[in-house]
């Protein structure tokens, strides 16, 4: 066996050592209370992050689902202000973890509920505390997220469950418009827990949960119908209906989607979303949007080809880069965020590529919405027009299109913020007049030099030309009544039919008019839209004070 290493000391071995004096027993007791005291803190910090015990964890990790502690470390990597740790009766926080955290440099108040806690389910105990959090946000002026995974109010509380609801829904009301704020959906979200998170700007739905205001049991034994949580309540569901801004396959995809789209977002109503310095250049001359639009106008259906104006935005925006609000939903309106020469922007955009860009009940209502947040929160706006107008028919008139495009419409007249209009092709009717034209109150419209402007389409020679049609249409009946073949007398008068739509389309169908009367600021061609819209967005943005908004309320949202 090894000897024991040799072990030094500079200590004098000769020297003579100090008697140990034993404290007094009172002063021992205090020592002992200190120790106690010191013992009592370390448990209380210790206790809230220890949440429903390990095998709870466990049991969370199962199902393939975060803690709330793992959450908010994928949210930053600094360490988090967690306020009110030990509310509660059990002094454990109350299922609900809040605090401030610091993520890419700015403060964001944040919330998460502790499913290892009582299933993260709400009290008025943590009604109170969430409440608390809601309404910091809105005097500090800070963003919002909310991480929610709870199963509603607690029932063994009774009506304080439902009283703790009441005072988050009236705390995250009243901030609503002051600061942004964006909710995260985790586990199974039902009640209350569906209610108070769609209060917020945006709802993020991580894959495998649910969103309901009951669930699948109930409708069970209410209706008798068979539903699963997924039919019910699912992101597929919800990113339909607009319930779900985003639906992302897992949580830290929703995570890392929140702290992207917080980039686009100011930190209150008074200020202007942050400013990023882009190595794009501004003035590049874009020939690859030269190639889209001949390529696109090569094909059969020429100037009614469809074109996918996902190609187009690659193109202005800095980097390609753009963030889409809603992309599953009425695809053929796009929604997005975005950076013009550093500034942010609200891109709205017709996508011809989906039933010709027309605008449904649905597309109004994606557009109003976005339209009326990003007045709110000083964001400039950038519309891209390119539709033959609002979509025709008997479901649309009966689903109310008439009210849904008037508060498309509303939403964009109560506009303060810059906005810019670029009208690429089609621009007809009321469609034209309401999306963003110079008299709702565009700053600037553009004009792509291939645009048509007009009262509509190319059924407008039946107007325009009635006499001429009506010739036509008696000369091919006479034919017929002469005796020449119906085909034959058919094929001569769509001859003139013809060379009537394209004499329209060339006197009618093209921005002359529009600038003419000064409803068009100027023309751009294709490769330089990009310096064009810098140039502008920044001129109107050095001009422009941002401030919350004032005056009258409107009696619709």
């Amino acid at each position: 066996m090894d000897a024991s290493p040799p072990r030094y000391s500079l200590d004098n071995p000769l020297a003579e050592r100090p008697a140990v004096r034993r404290a007094p027993d009172d002063a021992r007791g205090a020592t002992a209370a200190y120790e106690a005291a010191l013992e009592f803190g370390r448990e209380m910090l210790e206790r809230p992050r220890r949440g429903g015990g390990s095998d709870r964890v466990r049991v969370q990790h199962a199902k393939n689902r975060m803690t709330v502690w793992e959450r908010i470390e994928v949210l930053t990597n600094r360490e988090p202000n967690i306020l009110y740790q030990n509310w509660g009766p059990s002094l454990d926080g109350a299922s609900l973890a809040t605090g401030i955290l610091q993520i890419d440099g700015r403060d964001v108040a944040v919330y998460g509920h502790d499913f290892t806690l009582r299933a993260g389910s709400m009290d008025a105990t943590n009604g109170a505390k969430l409440a608390r959090l809601i309404y910091m946000a809105g005097e500090r002026g800070i963003p919002l997220i909310g991480m929610n995974d709870s199963a509603g109010a607690f029932v063994p509380a009774g009506v304080g469950g439902l009283d703790g609801y009441s005072e988050a829904f009236s705390a995250l009301r009243k901030i609503s418009g002051v600061v942004p704020s964006i909710s995260l959906m985790f586990g199974y979200n039902a009640g209350g827990g569906a209610y108070l998170p769609r209060q917020g700007s945006f709802v993020i739905q991580a894959g495998e949960t649910f969103i309901g205001l009951t669930g699948p049991g109930v409708v069970k034994s209410v209706l008798g119908e068979d539903v699963s949580a997924e039919e019910l309540g699912g992101p597929g569901v919800h990113a339909q209906n607009g319930v779900a801004d985003l639906v992302t396959q897992d949580e830290l995809g929703a995570l890392r989607s929140a702290k992207r789209l917080l980039s686009f977002l100011p930190n209150d109503n008074k200020t202007l979303a942050p400013f990023v310095t882009t190595s794009d250049p501004v003035d590049r001359f874009t020939i690859e949007e030269d190639i889209l639009f001949r390529k696109t106008f090569r094909s059969p259906a020429g100037m009614s080809a469809p074109l996918d104006i996902a190609l187009f935005l690659q193109q202005i925006c800095d980097h390609g880069s753009y963030f889409e609000i809603q992309p599953t939903r009425a695809k053929n309106l796009v929604t997005a965020f975005s950076r013009i020469g550093g500034h942010v922007v609200g891109i709205v955009a017709n996508n011809s590529a989906v039933a010709s860009g027309q605008i449904d009940i649905h597309a109004a209502r994606k557009g109003t919405r976005f339209i009326r947040f990003c007045n709110l929160y000083n964001i400039p706006m950038l519309f891209l027009e390119d539709t033959t107008g609002f979509l025709p028919g008997t479901e649309q008139e009966s689903g109310g299109i008439i009210l849904e495009g008037r508060r498309f419409l509303d939403s964009i007249i109560d506009l303060r913020t810059p906005s810019i209009t670029l009208i690429l092709r089609n621009a007809f009717g009321g469609a034209y007049a309401s999306y963003n034209s110079h008299f709702v109150g565009a700053d600037m419209v553009f004009t792509m030099p291939m645009a048509r402007v007009a009262v509509m389409g190319s059924a407008g020679k039946n107007f325009v030309y009635k006499s001429e049609v009506r010739d036509l249409e008696e000369g091919c009946r006479q034919a017929i009544a002469k005796g020449m073949d119906r085909e034959s007398a058919e094929r001569v008068r769509d001859k003139g039919l013809a060379a009537l739509t394209a004499r329209y389309e060339a006197e009618f169908m093209n921005p002359k008019e529009a600038l003419s009367l000064g409803s068009v600021s100027r023309v751009v061609m294709p490769g330089t839209s990009r310096r064009i819209l810098a140039q502008n967005l920044a001129f109107l943005m050095r001009t422009y004070k941002p401030s919350p908004m004032s005056g009258p309320q409107r009696e619709f949202e």
